[in-house]
């Protein structure tokens, strides 16, 4: 784990719990050696947007196996199982 005053060590290790993979983490620790901080928002946005399509993925999974239940459910209440 990073020291509190190591602020690449935080950055390195925020990136990696963020799910950045190596060559992300790679840039984005580049561009910060440099100073050039702007330049990793858009790394940062497409990790988030990347996130967020497995959020909803997820969520369409739950949501068939949810349906899923309730017609087992429905079938087994009518009698039909």
């Amino acid at each position: 784990m990073a020291e509190a005053s190591d602020v690449f060590g935080i950055l390195r290790q925020n990136l990696i719990d963020a799910g950045c993979g190596e060559e992300a983490v790679a840039c984005c620790l580049e561009y910060a050696e440099r100073g050039e901080w702007g330049r990793l928002l858009p790394t940062l946005t497409k990790q988030k947007a990347a996130l967020l399509r497995a959020v909803h993925e997820t969520e369409k999974q739950i949501d068939c196996l949810d349906y899923l239940v309730y017609q087992i459910n429905r079938q087994f209440e009518g009698g039909k199982i």
